[in-house]
């Protein structure tokens, strides 16, 4: 084969083969799903394969858009050939870009310089725009998400171990280690605002000297290297701020320019880490949705009484049509389940939203609004006067201080680990249960649970990495790319994967289903648990 002409800038990627079938290794994985993420069409994509069909065998893998060809590794061009895959090679054929870490960041450049308005993009590159821009061998941290990470999945994912559990491979456990560490707070930022403290306690004696605040900054920053060298340093005691410090506004003070990794916040960081994570944490564990049962069933909003209808309040006409979409599933699972005399209980029912629809709907059921929020549960209790329903009953309390027996436990959008006290709740009860998650980012070891719930997921992961998993799941509003979304439905679906197989330890057959439609919430995962399976725990 020839060498490969440069007329565009073009992109190598390595191919492997495993079972004789081709296969995108994970540097080229991650390199791919950045391109995708930016939509980034400015270059020729060449696979670097042994087999001349591998384009058309990994079609599905890559972005339609983009502009694909295979090439043998003898046909590389010489700067190319001397390199480690991944490499971009400009239009001139002399300018050659190597490393994972260069590679992804010439790929936000470029993107950007096509499309300047995509700030999404640039903002991966995170705080200075300098994300991973260390070389590998000088920083530990870019070493460990450029080399070591994808380096050691690949490997466990070419030689799988027999071994169950798998003991984690070492740098993973490196990775957990750092991911546990605090947050580190800007120390520039920290600096000029101790400068701005002590400036106004001097009176501004210093400012007007002309070099004095130079000066200042000089001895706080030389006390702050100094603390650090400072192994047995005690601590400044904590004093109380004079007012006037404060009272000054955050907008007065210095902008803190650190843009941190938690959250919705996405930098070139996790674009590395993401992909490897999913392939070591999915070892055959695959999320799954169960077929919504009556996707098309609605309560009769336009003859409901107005004391029922979600818009009481403050709420938006967007909101209002996505509060009553997310109705219609809970009450269309509570009335398949609902036989005449049942208790249902509204576990964490806010104004009564649910609960007040479950006794209009269901008024041979008694309905039980259980709230802590004194406030929200007095709106509850005005709301239901006006429709004079007498088969409804409000508790505040906490959920540990309701004792009393029910058939169903219904909850709409119970955050972190509280979907996990109403499940264990109504099995504690033997009562049916219809929940809809909420904030997975939340859910840590509690008194009464430790992650992951079930046998099969204790086996396969260790709780910091079904964090990982709960991080992620957040990870759904709708201002995010459609993959990433994906990413985020996916970890939504094993979380609430191992909840539903702790449920079934303990007699249940549980399924976990979309809402629908699907864009009534970002967090739109519903579980409905059925006691008293007749084939056993699982």
């Amino acid at each position: 084969m020839k060498d490969v002409k440069q007329r565009h800038a073009s992109l190598f990627l390595e191919v492997s083969c495993q079972d004789e079938t081709p296969r995108l290794p994970l540097h080229s994985s991650i390199v791919v799903f950045l391109l995708s993420y930016c939509e980034c069409k400015y270059f020729k994509v060449h696979l670097v394969s042994g087999k001349p069909d591998s384009s058309q065998a990994l079609q599905g893998q890559l972005p339609e858009f983009l502009d694909v060809r295979v090439v043998r590794a003898e046909g590389l061009p010489p700067l190319v050939r001397d390199c480690r895959l991944p490499v971009v090679l400009d239009e001139t054929g002399r300018m050659c870009r190597a490393g994972l870490a260069v590679v992804l960041r010439h790929i936000i450049n470029k993107s950007v310089e096509a499309e300047p308005s995509r700030n999404d993009v640039l903002a991966l590159l995170g705080f200075k725009k300098t994300c991973l821009k260390a070389c590998a061998e000088v920083s530990k941290w870019t070493r460990l998400c450029e080399i070591g990470v994808p380096s050691a999945v690949e490997e466990h994912l070419r030689n799988p171990s027999s071994q169950q559990p798998q003991p984690p491979p070492p740098a993973i456990l490196t990775l957990e280690r750092r991911l546990a560490e605090p947050v580190k707070v800007h120390n520039d930022d920290k600096i000029r605002r101790q400068k701005l403290k002590q400036l106004r306690q001097n009176g501004n004696n210093d400012s007007s000297k002309g070099s004095g605040d130079s000066h200042l900054g000089d001895g706080l920053e030389l006390k702050t290297a100094l603390a650090k060298l400072s192994v047995a340093a005690a601590p400044n005691p904590t004093t109380r701020e004079r007012s006037e410090i404060r009272k000054v506004k955050t907008n007065d003070l210095p902008v803190l320019e650190h843009v941190f990794a938690e959250g919705l916040y996405f930098t070139l960081t996790d674009v590395v880490l993401l992909p490897c994570i999913h392939q070591y944490l999915e070892n055959g564990i695959e999320a799954a949705f169960a077929p919504h049962p009556c996707p098309e069933w609605t309560l009769p909003w336009d003859s409901l009484p107005d004391a029922i209808n979600p818009t009481e309040g403050k709420m938006s006409s967007i909101r209002t049509v996505r509060k009553k979409q997310q109705l219609n599933n809970l009450v269309a699972m509570v009335t398949q389940l609902a036989k005449p005399g049942y208790t249902v209980v509204d576990f964490c029912s806010g104004t009564g939203h649910v609960g007040i629809v479950l006794a209009h709907a269901l008024p041979r059921c008694q309905v039980i609004l259980i709230e802590n929020k004194e406030e929200s549960l007095i709106r509850a209790h005005s709301r239901s006067a006006k429709l004079g329903l007498e088969n409804i009953g409000f508790i505040q309390t906490n959920l540990d201080y309701f004792t009393g027996p029910f058939q169903i436990g219904v909850a709409l959008h119970a955050c972190g680990v509280a979907t996990d006290m109403v499940t264990e709740h109504c099995i504690q009860a033997g009562a049916a249960f219809v929940v809809s998650p909420c904030c997975y980012g939340f859910i840590q070891n509690a008194v009464k649970f430790t992650f992951p719930r079930s046998k099969k997921f204790q086996e396969t992961l260790i709780y910091k990495e079904h964090m990982v998993l709960c991080r992620f799941a957040d990870q759904t509003a709708p201002q995010l790319p459609p993959e990433r979304r994906l990413i985020g439905k996916q970890c939504m679906g094993l979380v609430d994967l191992d909840r539903s197989w702790s449920a079934e330890s303990h007699g249940y057959r549980v399924q976990v289903m979309t809402m629908e439609p699907e864009t009534c919430s970002p967090k739109n995962n519903m579980l409905v648990g059925r006691p008293g399976v007749e084939d056993g725990p699982r």
